[in-house]
């Protein structure tokens, strides 16, 4: 018995998530989160390029296309990476299926992200890991005028929308509320966006809670929500109704509801947590999100009180098609929030 306690603990102790950063904008994007701190995260970058691949600072490295793409780029052809995909099929998801939930960054318009994104979250999906693909949109001027990349984003979005289950969007456009930063401290903060949503998922699932959400529990909710995402907010527990705004309305998500939503909700706060403040974010994301059909609710209180809640939620019944139509639409387009189709 305690040698099986002791098998057991040693395999509890291994991280439970993967970080995975798929060609070379996703590579960066986990570097960038690498220097966040990603605790009880293993890290991956999977490429085609060797030389990029050699200089992303994580703990894992897949190169593909070995024999028919010797270490180079893949200059935009989906179908080339795709190729290259599933030559090395077995290997990479024997190294991803072991963990809980991979998440799945890359940049869409490039050959390598845009073909790898759908190709890995569809056959990580027939294992009983979680694959969460986290997909950059690129600004409008890029898609204006490269037709290449244009064709390359709406067939990664129409596969990745067919599969289902979680998808995060997060749209390059959006970042122009920043225009006035440097280009490099822009992607910062959104690559800060994505660590927030990565981290707050990651402490629902790994730590325990009053009114716990577990895998098991995530699982069963994304498996009749259809296409979901994953909003995060922070604010000072005296104000809930702009707690809910700011996960709502101030992301980088784009996305738009169909009539029939569902939420899962997860609140965590101090000892200071009250009744009424989770009665109000309840009552608050209900109405937002047009009184969802589903609705879970958990809730995590630490021993010392907190000054601030922080709101992790999963939100399905996200329209077919609201995505690509996002791209084309201005910078701080339509929050997401429930309407008619």
């Amino acid at each position: 018995m305690d040698s099986d306690l002791a098998a057991w603990a040693r395999r509890t102790s291994e991280p439970g998530f993967a970080l995975v950063g798929l060609g070379g904008a996703g590579s960066e994007a986990v570097e960038d989160l690498v220097g966040l701190g990603s605790p009880g995260v293993r890290t991956f970058a999977v490429n085609t390029d060797a030389r990029h691949l050699l200089r992303i600072p994580v703990e894992e490295r897949i190169l593909l296309g070995e024999r028919t793409l010797r270490g180079r780029g893949s200059g935009g052809n989906r179908s080339v990476v795709l190729d290259a995909a599933a030559d090395g099929r077995e290997e990479i998801v024997r190294r991803l299926s072991k963990f809980e939930i991979v998440f799945l960054l890359a940049g869409l318009g490039g050959g390598t992200g845009s073909a790898l994104l759908p190709y890995l979250a569809s056959e990580l999906r027939k294992t009983d890991a979680l694959p969460v693909p986290i997909a950059f949109l690129p600004f409008r001027i890029e898609l204006e005028t490269n037709s290449e990349r244009r064709e390359n984003v709406h067939a990664a979005l129409e596969e990745l929308e067919s599969l289902g289950g979680l998808l995060l969007a997060l749209s390059n456009e959006k970042l122009r509320r920043f225009e006035a930063l440097p280009l490099h401290r822009v992607f910062a903060v959104r690559n800060a966006y994505v660590h927030a949503l990565v981290q707050s998922l990651v402490d629902m699932i790994d730590h325990p809670s009053q009114l716990n959400v577990d895998l098991a529990s995530l699982k069963g909710h994304l498996a009749g929500s259809g296409l979901s995402t994953l909003l995060f907010g922070e604010y000072h527990i005296s104000d809930p109704e702009r707690l809910v705004d700011q996960a709502l309305t101030e992301g980088l998500l784009d996305f738009g509801l169909d009539r029939e939503s569902s939420a899962l909700v997860h609140l965590d706060g101090g000892s200071n947590l009250t009744l009424r403040t989770l009665d109000q974010v309840v009552r608050s994301m209900r109405r937002r999100l047009g009184e969802p059909r589903r609705f879970l609710l958990g809730t995590r209180m630490r021993s010392e009180p907190r000054e601030v809640v922080r709101l992790t939620a999963v939100i399905g019944g996200l329209r077919a098609g609201s995505v690509q139509a996002a791209i084309g639409e201005a910078a701080g387009a339509s929050p997401l929030v429930a309407r008619s189709r």
